[in-house]
């Protein structure tokens, strides 16, 4: 019998391991039959190597840990590489606990190792919503003590955590720190920024870093298209997809997907079918993200039949695919064809996700649904769906919608750890069921439980307090949203806040907001306090309202109306003839005519 040498030692004991942990159907793909696949120790590095990959891509946590305890066993926890591919086998697991030790006790790390764990916690924070990437800037330190230079991927990833954390003062703050350094911004570092700062709301500054490149690639257009698209600044957009065409780029299917999202933003269809046109033309028709964009481009502008007509012809589909026609049929209130097409989806190969269900919820939420929106809680009770929070929101939001506001508070009870989005649903179910004391009721709670209010969670307290008259209530809410929460009232808060102070009859207070809120009141605003100057028969306030509602909506009848019928409540005969004219002139009316037979 042959001595044991270290490599048919690794052998036995990696043989051992993977026939114990591996399914048999896999085996084979780390099946070793005798020592002769392992001529050297490189062979051994090798196999190990090979096997924390194919551990860390189907995510087998028990696996590589036995794996790293062989390379420990054997002596090789010295090698470098090695020891980087264990570390970003355990970020992919997200075991951090697992992967914070292993780099610790590291005596040596390389440029390779900082990069693997900077960008592996932006990438797990990113999957599962949470604030890992904050520890990417604790470990971009210990780099920087250790001397070593950062480079195009480390740069990348320090965006992309900045983009995960949706801060912008820090990403900020590490823009100027690289160009301090004279680090080349180059196609890839610029991509991650400019999509840092166009998702943050600087387009400006992301128009900026994109005009400072002199050679782009397809990669860092299709992220300025998509800033443009996301702001709804389709103009741009397509001014930016003509700059490309002018230096000789098609683009790819994300660009067009873009453009898509552009013209169904803004609802311009005319723009879409154009676009449409040049997709045929260069044949990205048959790339099933730019056909799923084309069904949510029609249905985005009022066009669910030509929506329709583009999911039927695709010849390839995917979730996403069906669940964007379901959205659609949702968003035009046809909740019957949305459940229809959610049962084809079941009947086919494709399995509906957490999203499929969500949305196929938000479409039935009407009164006469209620039997459709008990099928698919049926569906998520049964397929074990029920511990998806997006899923219990829309299950809270459905039922509220129809009426059984006792199923809502069921849904909300059955969340373990209920986020900002499921008190909101259960504090908008309430207020919708003419209920605010509850909803104020909730409100407290919510932020008793340690969850943080976000500007919709204010928009339905105020609501509620607007439609139930507690005046005090609401003008503290309002002031607990920008001081304590620091969150900045935008037009439906400043409505909100005219409507209710309006409804207790303080007209006086109600024009104060209303003409120093720090932005433009819309037609909105100005609709609730002439609704306000009706309820307590203050002529004059709204006749000065309602000449900047008819100079903002010249078309819309109903603005003519509600004025008219103040004049008239009052007896002012005079101006509703001089209102009635107005109407037809401005909406274009005909004088209606007579006729009479003399008998």
């Amino acid at each position: 019998m042959p001595p044991k040498t270290t490599t048919t030692t690794t052998t036995h004991i990696l043989t051992k391991t993977l026939s114990r942990l591996l399914p048999s159907r896999i085996r084979s793909f780390t099946s070793i039959s005798d020592s002769t696949h392992f001529s050297n120790p490189q062979s051994g590095h090798s196999f190990c190597s090979k096997t924390l990959k194919f551990s860390a891509k189907m995510g087998f946590l028990d696996l590589g840990r036995q794996v790293h305890a062989t390379v420990t066993k054997l002596g090789f926890c010295n090698v470098l590489s090695l020891q980087n591919q264990m570390l970003d086998f355990y970020l992919k697991c997200s075991s951090y606990s697992d992967a914070d030790t292993l780099i610790d006790e590291m005596p040596v790390r390389n440029l390779v190792t900082w990069n693997t764990i900077i960008c592996g916690l932006v990438d797990c924070g990113s999957s599962c919503g949470c604030s890992i990437p904050w520890k990417s800037f604790y470990f971009f330190r210990g780099m920087l003590v250790d001397g070593v230079e950062l480079d195009a991927i480390t740069v990348n990833g320090l965006f992309r955590a900045c983009l995960g954390l949706n801060d912008i003062e820090i990403g900020g703050q590490v823009h100027c720190f690289v160009v301090k350094l004279g680090f080349e911004l180059d196609c890839f570092v610029s991509s991650a920024l400019v999509d840092l700062y166009g998702k943050c709301g600087r387009i400006n500054h992301a128009r900026r870093v994109f005009d400072y490149v002199l050679c782009r690639d397809v990669v860092l257009w299709n992220v300025m298209v998509a800033c443009y698209a996301l702001h709804s600044l389709a103009e741009e957009a397509f001014g930016v997809f003509n700059l490309m065409r002018t230096e000789n780029l098609v683009g790819d299917g994300f660009t067009f997907s873009s453009l898509l999202n552009a013209c169904g933003t803004m609802g311009s269809c005319e723009l879409g079918r154009q676009i449409h046109g040049v997709i045929i033309k260069l044949s990205f028709d048959s790339d099933v993200m730019v056909a799923t964009g084309l069904v949510d481009m029609y249905a985005k502008t009022d066009s669910i039949d030509d929506a329709r007509k583009g999911f039927d012809v695709m010849a390839v589909r995917n979730v996403v695919s069906w669940n964007t026609m379901i959205v659609g049929y949702g968003q035009h209130g046809h909740g019957k064809e949305a459940m229809k097409l959610f049962q084809e989806m079941r009947q086919g190969k494709f399995v509906p996700d957490e999203l499929s269900v969500a949305s196929i919820l938000s479409s039935c939420g009407t009164e006469s649904a209620i039997c459709e929106i008990m099928q698919v809680h049926a569906y998520v009770v049964k397929y074990g769906l029920c511990d998806f929070l997006s899923i219990a929101n829309a299950l809270t939001n459905a039922y509220s919608k129809c009426g059984t506001i006792a199923y809502a508070l069921q849904c909300f009870q059955s969340v373990s750890e209920p986020d900002v989005v499921t008190w909101t649903s259960l504090i908008g179910a309430y207020a919708s069921h003419g209920s605010p004391k509850d909803c104020i009721d909730i409100f407290e709670k919510m932020i008793s439980s340690g969850v943080r209010p976000d500007r919709i969670s204010f928009l339905a307290v105020l609501s509620a307090c607007s439609h139930g008259g507690f005046v005090n209530e609401g003008l503290h809410h309002f002031s607990l949203m920008t001081t304590d929460y620091q969150i900045r009232p935008d037009l439906e808060h400043y409505t909100c806040l005219i409507d209710l102070l309006g409804r207790a009859g303080l007209l006086d207070e109600a024009f104060n907001v209303l003409t120093s809120m720090p932005i433009e009141h819309g037609s909105d605003a100005l609709a609730a306090f002439i609704g306000a100057c009706k309820i307590h028969g203050d002529v004059k306030l709204a006749r000065w309202a309602s000449e900047k509602l008819f100079a903002m909506e010249p078309k819309k009848l109903a603005n003519y109306t509600v004025m008219s019928n103040i004049h008239a409540s009052k007896g002012d005969w005079l101006d509703v003839a001089r209102l009635q004219k107005l109407k037809r002139n401005k909406c274009n009316l005909r004088t209606p005519g007579c006729s009479w037979v003399e008998l």
